[in-house]
């Protein structure tokens, strides 16, 4: 056995007592978790799922998503999850796309039972009841027919989030899942003893990594509650004695803004990620000071290169703030001008990378691969430039451009000044329609207070510190800003949102 299953295999025949996941008051060690993924693979198996057939997962993060994703490889699947969060409008083109084969969802799952119906879906089906495991426990001595698996093989098709039109499908063999692996568990330097608490989904690229890199470690992942009730996450932080915990920008803001961190002990806490948008150098301040003795990761990555591009060394954090660091292990990097000619230090380009990370593809668009993978080399479509250590700084996507008059604005040079506001929790800046420049900028800004007059202050602090073409026209004051499923802000529905200049 190749891969992520293989190592996972090796740690549940050597020490199958550890405890692999604790999901509320279940607890499943590695030897439990490894005879149900092989017994999943046999009920595939008499199920007609063949080699290379698309297993999806329409499920929450619970014991289960994960033993269904190792089963699915171990049947040889491809395996698809998708965000459980989404609608039948969601579901149906991408259950379609896929051509799913084996579809696991929850009882009850309207959206889930209505796509299939709308497609005339003709495979099989795991329903599951609310705690119930994928399989009864006797089942889990099955003898498995596992199939052999290469290391090209595809592993998972992620479908990434926002997208319009078209499904996209990222197809990540198992050589990239353990590239990812093996790169972010060698510089968080993680082992059998490490806690992860988990409230990233399975489903997207950074939840996923999460999941596998703790696995394929030995470690526990302890999946937790609903970021809605923020002080339950920090209580499961302290009381799980954990010793990592990843999140998003907003992840971070969030338990900023609505709890008391100090009345915790976080004594265990050994690490802190950041990957899925960036995170503005005010809100990585506060975080350090809100928890000084946790190591902080800023991360940078995209579902096309298996999560992880670069990591910046938590030591590097005061002399190189701003920046998401260097490239992970097996990874290069270029930043080319639009032209395709390298763009020279601290200029700006778009940054492409090639590692045994990048995707194979997008699953059945053809065209869609073309535009973005060249001779090996992933175009990632953000703008950004490489100091003279070649640590990289990031300004913001291609499509997210503001074209003003004569000028071009990358929104992350605006929203990194607004944020030094204090008060100011979140804030997207996009360009929105103007008859005489083309464009101007629109700030939309969450706050935890707002002071007197608080339009101004934003415009006349932008005003000190911005050239005058960056200081924004509009400021808009909201309760969120809209997300997708990864945490990344969607700036074309800002952009639609013009009703509030």
């Amino acid at each position: 056995m190749n891969g992520l299953p293989g190592r996972v295999a090796r740690i549940a025949r050597e020490t199958p007592q550890r405890t692999a996941l604790v999901d509320g008051a279940r607890t499943i060690d590695y030897g439990q978790f490894w005879r149900q993924a092989q017994a999943f693979a046999t009920r595939l198996h008499e199920q007609g799922l063949a080699k290379g057939d698309r297993l999806a997962l329409l499920l929450p993060n619970r014991v289960e998503a994960a033993v269904a994703c190792y089963g699915g490889w171990l049947a040889g699947a491809v395996v698809v999850p998708l965000n459980v969060q989404a609608r039948e409008r969601d579901f149906a083109p991408w259950l379609r796309h896929s051509g799913a084969r084996h579809v696991v969802y929850e009882q009850g799952h309207r959206d889930a039972e209505l796509a299939l119906e709308q497609i005339g879906y003709g495979g099989s089906r795991t329903v599951l009841a609310d705690g119930e495991p994928l399989l009864p426990s006797s089942e889990e001595t099955a003898a498995p027919e596992i199939q052999t698996v290469e290391d090209s093989d595809t592993a998972l098709i992620l479908y990434t989030s926002g997208t319009t039109g078209a499904p996209k499908g990222v197809m990540l063999s198992h050589a990239n899942l353990a590239a990812n692996a093996e790169a972010v568990v060698a510089y968080l330097g993680l082992g059998p003893e490490d806690r992860v608490l988990s409230v990233l989904p399975f489903y997207y690229a950074y939840g996923a990594s999460v999941l596998h890199t703790h696995l394929i470690s030995g470690a526990c992942v302890v999946l937790a509650p609903n970021l809605l009730f923020p002080h339950l996450v920090l209580q499961s932080l302290s009381q799980e004695r954990a010793t990592g915990f990843s999140g998003v920008p907003s992840t971070y803001a969030l338990l900023l803004q609505h709890t008391a961190l100090g009345e915790y002990d976080f004594s265990s806490l050994r690490y802190l990620t950041q990957a899925g948008g960036a995170m503005s150098p005010q809100l990585t301040q506060r975080l350090r000071a809100a928890l000084p003795q946790p190591r902080l990761f800023v991360m940078y990555g995209q579902t096309e290169a298996t999560s992880r591009i670069s990591w910046l060394p938590p030591e590097k954090l005061d002399e190189k703030l701003g920046s998401v660091g260097i490239p992970v292990q097996g990874l290069q990097w270029k930043i080319l001008r639009e032209d395709s000619s390298p763009a020279g230090v601290g200029e700006s380009g778009e940054v492409w990378v090639q590692g045994p990370n990048v995707m194979q593809g997008y699953w059945d668009n053809a065209a869609a691969t073309a535009s973005v993978l060249a001779e090996g080399w992933l175009r990632t479509g953000d703008v950004g430039y490489l100091d003279d250590d070649g640590y990289l700084f990031l300004q913001g996507r291609r499509s997210d451009m503001i074209k003003t008059g004569a000028h071009r604005v990358h929104p992350t040079d605006v929203e990194e000044v607004i944020a030094e506001i204090p008060g100011v929790t979140e804030v997207a800046v996009v360009g929105v329609e103007d008859e005489v420049l083309g464009q101007v900028i629109k700030a939309f800004v969450v706050a935890s207070d707002l002071p007197p007059r608080a339009e101004e202050r934003i415009k006349a602090h932008c005003r000190a510190r911005l050239a005058p073409y960056k200081i924004p026209k509009h400021v808009a004051f909201v309760d969120a800003l809209p997300r997708t499923a990864s945490g990344k802000v969607r700036r074309v529905q800002l952009m639609e949102l013009q009703s509030t200049p």
